[in-house]
Formats: structure tokens, C-alpha cells, sequence
């Protein structure tokens, strides 16, 4: 090796070393904001056609399209929010009004529905009677031990709900960045794309797009059917606390669990009630609700993207357990990628003639 050759490799090696160093400092830089930036480019990009055709109905107007875009944002997390409060509000005051009455008169007797309970009732309703026979020494025993970890779980939850807060506004004003000047970022990846992978760099990331709307399209809209249908056949049913419950089973349909683990034991209860023809009402109406999913939810992902479906499956199950609820999208992006890039270099390998295949 010659000066002029170690010469070279000890600048490639430099400037190698200076450009990671500086990709380093900066994702550091970015980190707090990471998953805002996630969670923001995945929403813009799953509603971009959303978003173009609520331009085209403001007359063009960008700025009226992105305020409109946030607003609906805005409004997503606000009413859940404000219905969980006031759950959680109504949870206190009734805990309040019971340990009152309780002090003032002594623990009521347990409610019939308890005792119904399949396996659980009886052993719920002699404990209830051990704890009114004990008087209010005999409750304070068994809460004391608890307190102090209720106490730090109230912490962590407010400190965690405030932070929640904060990466949700961060993603709201990310998100209208992005819908504003969403034309410019796509340019930019694109031309980004294009230099590392050529034409294969450009599709790779159109394909990304694509599986961040398919999965949209798939997971969200079906969980979001799912749990308005189940919801509704618990409200029609005279389930209590139907919205409360419709809200959980969104969130475990998003989690790929479906709506099942809450209306069976909704069936149950209302059995258990008295209520047996809403039982077996509710019972049919959860089966076809259940299996809606099998059906719904590959007709979406395929209008969204054109790829296996034994791809997108295990990339949103196994996205959601590696990387929590963002895993959603981020796992079918990285197997679609994956994919394709691997499709495209067996295709185009060379022959051994020094022709390639096509």
C-alpha cells in the first residue's frame, strides 16, 4: 500500500467516523421527540388522501385542510378523554358516598347480582359478610398494607397521563407541519431514497406508505366497526357502562384480541341476571361480530397495499408485542421493506453468463 492509498483510507475512514458521529449527536438530539415524529408521519401518511380530499372541498386552501385535519385530532383525543375523567370522577364519588355510608351505618349488605356471579359469587358475598360482621377495624386491617402502593400508583399514573399529554401535543403540531408542507418531506425522503437505492430506494419507501395506509385501513377501521357494532348490542342488550366497555374494545381490537373478551362475559352476566333471551341475543350477536374480522380486515389491508397477507399479519401482531401500540405500523413497514428489497435483489441477480434475470 502506497502513501497516496493509506492517504485515502484514513480520510474515507475520518469522514465515515465524523458523519456517524454527527447522525449519532442528532438522533440524541431527537429522541425526546422520536416517538411524536413517529406517530405523526404515521398518521399523515395513513390520511394523506383523507386530508387532499378535504382540500379539494375547502376550494385548494391548504391552511383550511390542516386545520380542519387537526381539529379532528384534536376532537379524537379530547372526547375519550374527557369520558374517561368523568368516569374516573363518578369512580371517586361513589367510593367516597360508600365509605361514608359505610362509617356511618356499616357495610351493606352485598348486592343479589353478586352472588350470581358463576364460581366467584359465593366466595365474594362470605367475604362481603366477614368484612360487615368485622365492622370498620377490619376494613381499615385490610387497606393499610395497600395504601402506600395505592398512593404511589396514583403517582405514577398522573406523572404518566401528564406525559402522555405532552407527546400528544407534540404530535398534533408535528402532524400539522406535516400536513402543510407534505408535498416538500415526501420530496425530500423520495430524493433521499433515490440517492441511496436508485429507482429500489424509491419503491421501497412508496411501499412503506402504502403499508402504513393498509394497516390503517385494516386494524383501525376494523377494530373501530368491531367495537361500534359490539357496543351497540351491549347498549340495545342493557348491559351497563356500555360506552366504557366499547372504548375497551376498540383498544383490544386494536390489539388484535377483538371485542370477545368483553361481550362473553357480558353474555354471562346477563344469563346469571335473569335475562336469558338478551343472552342468547347478545351470545349470536357476538359470534357474527367476532367473526366479522376474518373477513373485514383483509379486504382493507389488500385496498391499502398489494402484498401477502401472511406478511402484514405477523408484522402488526409482532410489531405491537416489540414495539408497543406504534408497533402497529411499524412492523408491516419493516417486513414490507424487507420483502421487497430481498424480491428485487433475487430477481435482479446475475446470471452466470453476466446477464441478469428479469
Amino acid at each position: 500500500m502506497n502513501s497516496r492509498q493509506g492517504y485515502d483510507l484514513t480520510r474515507i475512514t475520518l469522514i465515515v467516523l465524523i458523519i456517524g458521529v454527527l447522525l449519532a449527536g442528532s438522533l440524541w438530539t431527537l429522541l425526546p421527540f422520536l416517538g411524536a415524529l413517529i406517530w405523526a408521519a404515521t398518521i399523515v401518511v395513513a390520511t394523506w388522501p383523507l386530508m387532499l380530499k378535504v382540500q379539494r372541498l375547502a376550494g385548494g386552501r391548504r391552511l383550511m385542510a390542516t386545520a380542519v385535519m387537526t381539529g379532528v385530532m384534536l376532537a379524537i383525543f379530547i372526547v375519550p378523554f374527557w369520558l374517561a375523567i368523568g368516569v374516573l370522577l363518578d369512580g371517586a364519588a361513589e367510593g367516597v358516598e360508600l365509605a361514608k355510608t359505610f362509617f356511618a351505618h356499616g357495610l351493606p349488605p352485598p348486592p343479589e347480582w353478586i352472588e350470581r356471579l358463576p364460581w366467584i359469587g359465593e366466595r365474594i358475598v362470605t367475604r362481603w359478610r366477614e368484612l360487615a360482621a368485622g365492622g370498620s377495624d377490619a376494613i381499615i386491617e385490610i387497606v393499610r398494607p395497600h395504601a402506600r402502593s395505592a398512593a404511589t400508583w396514583a403517582f405514577s399514573i398522573t406523572g404518566g397521563l401528564g406525559v402522555m399529554v405532552l407527546h400528544f401535543v407534540l404530535t398534533i403540531i408535528i402532524a400539522a407541519i406535516l400536513y402543510s408542507h407534505g408535498e416538500m418531506a415526501a420530496k425530500g425522503v423520495l430524493a433521499f431514497a433515490h440517492r441511496i437505492g436508485q429507482g429500489e430506494g424509491e419503491r421501497a419507501v412508496r411501499l412503506a406508505g402504502q403499508a402504513v395506509r393498509g394497516v390503517a385501513l385494516g386494524v383501525i377501521v376494523t377494530a373501530l366497526i368491531q367495537s361500534l357494532l359490539a357496543g351497540l348490542g351491549l347498549w340495545v342488550s342493557g348491559v351497563p357502562r356500555a360506552g366504557l366497555l366499547l372504548a375497551i374494545m376498540f383498544v383490544l381490537g386494536v390489539a388484535q384480541l377483538g371485542p370477545i373478551p368483553v361481550l362473553l362475559p357480558a353474555v354471562i352476566w346477563l344469563y346469571w341476571s335473569g335475562s336469558v333471551g338478551w343472552a342468547i341475543a347478545l351470545l349470536v350477536w357476538t359470534v357474527l361480530v367476532g367473526a366479522m374480522d376474518n373477513v373485514l380486515r383483509p379486504v382493507l389491508i389488500r385496498r391499502g397495499v398489494d402484498l401477502p397477507l401472511l406478511l402484514i399479519i405477523p408484522g402488526v401482531i409482532g410489531g405491537l408485542i416489540g414495539f408497543g401500540v406504534v408497533g402497529l405500523f411499524i412492523g408491516p413497514v419493516l417486513l414490507a421493506v424487507t420483502y421487497t428489497l430481498l424480491e428485487s435483489w433475487v430477481r435482479n441477480k446475475p446470471a452466470p453468463d453476466g446477464d441478469t434475470t428479469n
